[in-house]
């Protein structure tokens, strides 16, 4: 007979995660490229920044500016599940 995992309480904390950071310049490692900018919006499937740039090259993270980033041209969205990490870089 098959047993059941043991049940785990889920407790919402207001304010974390994404919905906490939004108004910040927030850093997305996403599976491929390193985004970031000004996190406007949240939904179930995609977060907008504004002030968008992609990151091609990072230098020290010990420094103030990223080594290479473009800016792009328009607010930009990125899809919640290319997402590795995020947070407060620079």
């Amino acid at each position: 007979m098959k047993t059941l995992a043991p049940t785990v309480q889920v407790i919402e904390v207001e304010n974390e995660g994404l919905n906490g950071l939004l108004g910040q310049t927030v850093t997305f490692f996403c599976a491929v490229y390193i985004y970031t900018g000004k996190l406007v919006g949240v939904n179930t499937d995609y977060v907008k920044l504004e002030n968008p740039k992609i990151v091609y090259e990072t230098g020290s993270f010990s420094e103030k500016n990223w080594k290479d980033a473009q800016a792009l041209p328009n607010e930009f969205y990125l899809m919640k599940s290319m997402i590795e990490g995020f947070g407060i870089v620079k």
